[in-house]
C-alpha cells in the first residue's frame, strides 16, 4: 500500500483564510486531497475562543493543519478532541528554534501548542518557520514600507527570512505523506540570512521607491504600535520577538526545506521581484 494520503481522507485546515492556511488548502486541493477549510469566516466555522464548535469541524477528519491561537492553552483541549474524533495526524505551524527561546516571554502560545501536539498519541509533525518574506507585503511591515520607511528594533543580527510559499509547500507535502514525517520537527528558513536593513534596501531597489530603514529601541517600537491602536500586551509581545532575534539564537539557516521538499528554498530576491512586479509597495 502506498504511504500517500488516500483521496478519501479529509484534511482540516485551521486558519484557512490566513497567510499559510489558504495556501496549504489550495495545494492540497490540487493534489486531489479533500479539504475542510475552517476559520471564523469560513463555511466551517472555527474559533479558538468557542470550543463548542470544534467537534463539528473535526468530524470525519483524518489529518489537521494547526495554526495555534495567540494565547497559550487551547491547543491542549483541541488535541484531546481530535483524538476523540478519530483524527490520526496533526501538522503544527510553530516558530523557528522554539526550544531555544529560553526565558523569553515571546512565543508562549507556540510553545504551549508544541507541548500539546508532541505530547499527544497522534502522529505529529512540527514545522518551525522563520519570519515570512510576506510579512513585508501582507502583514505588519507593509504599511510602513508603503509610507516610505520601516522602523524596527532590529540591528546587525540577520534573520533567515523564509518564503511563505515554501512553508505551504512543506505543509502540503507533510500532510500528503502520512508516516514519512511522523515525530519530526523541521526548522524552515530561507537560503541566507539578511538584516532588516538589507531586506528593505532590496525592496527599495526592486520597487524603484525611496524606502528607508531605521533601528529603534524595543520601547520605542512598543510605543509606536500602541499609538497605532495596538493593545499594550500585543505590542509588547511583538517587540519581544525582536529582543529574542537580537540574541542571535535563531539567525542561522537550516536545511529543513531541502529535507522536506528535495530542493533549495526560494531566495528573498525572488520574493522581492515577484512582489514588486505585482505592485506590492506602490503608494
Amino acid at each position: 500500500m502506498s504511504n500517500a494520503a488516500s483521496s478519501n481522507d479529509t484534511t482540516l485546515i485551521l486558519g484557512a483564510t490566513g497567510k499559510t492556511g489558504r495556501r496549504v488548502a489550495a495545494r492540497l486541493r490540487l493534489r486531489g486531497t479533500p479539504v475542510r477549510a475552517a476559520s471564523r469566516s469560513s463555511p466551517t466555522r472555527f474559533d479558538w475562543s468557542a470550543p463548542d464548535g470544534w467537534d463539528a469541524a473535526l468530524r470525519g477528519i483524518t489529518a489537521a493543519y494547526v495554526v495555534p491561537p495567540p494565547v497559550p492553552g487551547p491547543v491542549h483541549e483541541f488535541v484531546a478532541r481530535a483524538e476523540a474524533a478519530g483524527v490520526r495526524r496533526l501538522v503544527l505551524l510553530s516558530g523557528r528554534g522554539a526550544d531555544t527561546w529560553g526565558d523569553s516571554t515571546f512565543g508562549l502560545d507556540m510553545r504551549s501548542a508544541e507541548d500539546a501536539v508532541r505530547g499527544s498519541a497522534l502522529e505529529w509533525t512540527v514545522l518551525r518557520a522563520s519570519n515570512f518574506n510576506q510579512n513585508f507585503d501582507e502583514d505588519l511591515f507593509h504599511a510602513p514600507l508603503v509610507a516610505g520607511g520601516l522602523a524596527l528594533p532590529a540591528g546587525a543580527v540577520p534573520e533567515p527570512f523564509i518564503d511563505i510559499d515554501d512553508v505551504a509547500d512543506a505543509a502540503a507535502a507533510v500532510l500528503a505523506e502520512p508516516g514519512r514525517h511522523a515525530g519530526r520537527i523541521y526548522e524552515l528558513t530561507g537560503p541566507r540570512a539578511l538584516t532588516f536593513a538589507e531586506a528593505v534596501e532590496l525592496i527599495s531597489r526592486a520597487s524603484g521607491l525611496p524606502i528607508t530603514y531605521k533601528q529603534v529601541s524595543p520601547a520605542e517600537y512598543t510605543a509606536a504600535l500602541v499609538e497605532e491602536g495596538w493593545g499594550e500586551d500585543d505590542a509588547h509581545h511583538v517587540a519581544e520577538m525582536f529582543v529574542l532575534m537580537e540574541r542571535g539564537v535563531i539567525a542561522e539557516t537550516t536545511d529543513g526545506v531541502a529535507t522536506v521538499l528535495g530542493r533549495a528554498p526560494r531566495t528573498f530576491e525572488d520574493y522581492v521581484v515577484r512582489a514588486a512586479a505585482a505592485g506590492a509597495w506602490r503608494p
